[in-house]
């Protein structure tokens, strides 16, 4: 099936309702809601609302497969991950068009994601591979002498993740190919703005040789949440998502282990010995990259008031060359927004900010879900498009004189996911990196960089633990101490 557009012919996937996927089977629909493309106001798709009775049939089938997915060699799996990741890419474009119908993000933006994901599923591949215990000595101690310690890895055993709209494969990837690496099985809740990309990773990775029942997918809403936290034999949970979401699994998961990514705020300090237009152009692409709607998205940038004239000259005219329109177009840069409703949300802040002095230098004019790159100066300290998480298509210009000033600025929201600083200076690259609260310091990238191999995730209101495959296997395992004695000294 192809769609057209402006720019020629894009391959989209079948239309199909998108159901409860349990033990490998998708079930049929019985009822639930209707997803629309923001962009073009069509129905994409029916989105199921999957009920307590299905979240226990798909921790049953969890349940199941987990044992078979342990005892699996680590080769095998590894092996699995890896041929999953080449047919991700082989339909990349199809997996992308289908998150772009959805989501209205640009085309490119999902293209890129999808095959991050690909990189991701072969990076868990790897740290399958690398992942080791300890041997420890037993003689630091007077009455260890001739004892053998050491630590393994093992499984919780099923793993129940929630997941996003605005990075719905690369973020789903990034919860079930570690859980299966490490041996877990996962029940996982997608977005109801964009659930269709959890049940691709599914049925992609059974194909590539999983169990079935490795992935279990459970489209539905507050209630499904609620009965999945509810199922004590769930061992872990990890959730991508907001603070409120956060909160809330925190109260039911009760001693069970949880990782939480609860968004940011994230702020990018441009001190005035910084390459400006390179910066500028870095903070374009990082601020409206997937219409603003990244936890690590730019949204403050911090300016030192010497280079700020020069920077917001460069800011402005590399945001003018955006191109704004279709997301299905190739040559797209900035779609929509998920859906109306959070572009009301956007325009409500943007109203409350400038009624009380802020500016716009770009921006201000939407269609539909569609706004257009805002960039916003003198934007009250306390404002929410300054203090909270915007999540869409805006950033703020702030000026700064001296760099503990830029520090206290940075520090100044209940978020802490990744910080940035542009600077040619190692002093100033330093200060900020020991000065600034957050789960991560970048010197020379922006906010929303992120490998998808290296540990990631926040302090403060933006969670805890932390994912990357390496560190999310970590996080999906339990450390046993096996301790080891001579049969003829036993005690």
């Amino acid at each position: 099936m192809e769609l057209s557009h402006a720019a020629g012919r894009v391959a989209v996937a079948p239309a199909r309702d998108a159901t409860p996927r349990i033990g490998g089977v998708a079930q049929p629909f019985t009822g639930g809601s209707e997803l629309r493309d923001p962009y073009r106001d069509e129905v994409v798709t029916r989105v199921a609302l999957s009920t307590s009775k299905e979240v226990r049939a798909a921790v049953d089938a969890a349940l199941e497969a987990q044992p078979r997915i342990a005892g699996m060699p680590v080769h095998e799996r590894a092996a699995v991950l890896r041929r999953a990741a080449d047919l991700v890419e082989e339909r990349a474009e199809v997996y992308a068009s289908t998150i772009t119908r959805q989501t209205g993000k640009a085309l490119k933006n999902t293209l890129r994601e999808v095959r991050r994901a690909a990189w991701t599923m072969r990076a868990a591949a790897t740290a399958a591979e690398s992942m080791r215990g300890q041997v420890l000595p037993g003689d630091v101690a007077p009455d260890g002498e001739g004892i053998l310690a050491l630590t393994l890895r093992e499984p919780v055993g099923v793993i129940g993740a929630i997941t996003p709209f605005n990075a719905p494969f690369n973020l789903v990837v990034h919860k079930v190919a570690p859980a299966f690496a490490a041996g877990n099985a996962i029940v996982v809740k997608p977005a109801s703005e964009a659930p269709l990309a959890a049940l691709d990773v599914a049925e992609v990775l059974e194909e590539a040789g999983a169990p079935t029942g490795a992935v279990n997918v459970l489209p539905g809403n507050r209630q499904t949440i609620g009965a999945l936290v509810a199922d004590q034999r769930i061992g872990m949970f990890t959730l991508t998502g907001s603070r409120a979401a956060g909160e809330a699994l925190l109260r039911g998961a009760g001693l069970r282990r949880v990782v939480l990514e609860l968004g940011g705020n994230s702020p990018n300090i441009v001190h005035r010995d910084a390459p400006l237009a390179a910066t500028a152009a870095a903070c374009v692409r990082g601020g409206f990259a997937n219409t603003g709607q990244s936890c690590n998205s730019v949204q403050r940038i911090i300016v030192h008031r010497d280079a700020l004239d020069e920077f917001t000259d460069a800011l402005l005219a590399t945001t003018a060359r955006l191109v704004v329109g279709d997301p299905m177009d190739p040559d797209t840069d900035v779609g929509t927004v998920v859906d109306t409703a959070a572009a009301d949300r956007i325009e409500e802040w943007l109203d409350e900010a400038q009624r009380r002095g802020a500016r716009l230098l770009a921006g201000g004019h939407r269609s539909g879900a569609q706004l257009e790159p805002i960039v916003v100066v003198d934007a009250p300290l306390d404002s929410r498009l300054v203090c909270e998480e915007v999540f869409g298509p805006v950033v703020v210009l702030l000026p700064y004189g001296e760099v503990d000033e830029a520090i206290a600025t940075a520090n100044a929201t209940p978020f802490g996911l990744q910080a940035a600083v542009f600077t040619e200076s190692l002093d100033v690259a330093m200060r900020v990196s020991r000065g600034v609260r957050s789960g991560a310091v970048l010197v020379n990238k922006t906010t929303n960089y992120r490998m998808d191999h290296l540990p990631y995730g926040g302090v403060k209101e933006s969670g805890f633990g932390r994912e990357g495959p390496a560190s999310a296997i970590e996080e999906m395992t339990e450390l046993k101490l096996v301790v080891i004695g001579r049969a003829d000294a036993i005690s």
